[in-house]
């Protein structure tokens, strides 16, 4: 029994004693691609982006990853998850395909097969949309608009990569994603659009009906009161001619004023 003891107190020797901004871990990478030691391959990625020289930058490979320093006895050895030499645990979680380590099991690590990477949060949180091609939590099974591939995309505000991003995602009404401080950023900023496809973001009937009372109350020149345009619909896709109000154009089939003006469209002769 006390061997036993012994050696899980040699395991969790230096736990959350080690690491760097990102991961908690005792244990250092070798990069592959430039043979440079890095405490992870965010530290890689971060310092190798500014590199003067725009053909010098790279980004580093989880899965390629051979070899690694541990932190506590400084040895250098295969991936593994516990060190060769001083018999120290080099992460808590560890992963051998994503060759990731990380002491902070708080974060409730799982790998996703189907995604390929490790995530944070907890395996019963979470569900592999197999369209989207990503993890979502569990509150949007059956309940959001599936696009194909929407998180192997970047962030239409940051421009961070999303997929393997370490920032909390969302998912907006019309299916495309971006991180969720981005999201309120863009909020904060009366911005109710998607900055991809500009479909409303959220529930905007309430400003539809102060938009409507805006308009009843706001009488137009004579000389613009009977002007019809032609507006496209950001929200439902229909075009519609209406008549023409320097406050705003409502669609004539969802009601909403997300439209934006278009040249008529051409009859067959």
């Amino acid at each position: 029994m006390l061997m036993e003891d012994h050696s899980n107190d040699r395991l969790t020797f230096g736990k959350m004693g080690y690491g760097c901004k990102h991961y908690r871990r005792r244990c250092r990478i070798r990069a592959p691609c430039c043979n440079e030691v890095y405490d992870c391959r965010h530290c890689h990625n971060e310092a190798v982006s500014t590199l003067r020289n725009i053909y010098d930058r790279h980004e580093l490979v989880r899965y390629e990853v051979k070899q690694v320093i541990c932190s506590v006895c400084d040895t250098e050895q295969p991936v593994a998850r516990v060190c060769t030499n001083c018999g120290v645990n080099m992460g808590e979680y560890f992963c051998d395909i994503c060759k990731f380590y990380d002491d902070d099991i708080d974060k409730g690590q799982f790998h996703c097969d189907d995604c390929g990477i490790c995530r944070i949060g907890g395996r019963d949180n979470f569900f592999h949309c197999k369209k989207c091609g990503s993890c979502y939590s569990v509150s949007l099974r059956d309940n959001h608009l599936c696009v194909e591939n929407s998180m192997r995309h970047h962030c239409p505000i940051c421009y961070e990569y999303l997929f393997d991003s370490l920032k909390d995602t969302t998912v907006m009404k019309c299916g495309h994603t971006m991180h969720c401080e981005c999201y309120h950023e863009l909020i904060k900023r009366e911005k109710y659009c998607c900055p991809i496809c500009s479909r409303s973001i959220m529930d905007m009937s309430r400003t539809w009906k102060r938009i409507d009372e805006e308009i009843e109350a706001t009488v137009m020149p004579d000389e613009y009161r009977n002007k019809k345009v032609w507006i496209l619909c950001n929200d439902c896709n229909d075009t519609t001619e209406v008549y023409f109000h320097i406050i705003g154009q409502k669609c004539g089939h969802c009601e909403s004023y997300n439209t934006r003006t278009i040249a008529p469209p051409v009859l067959p002769q």
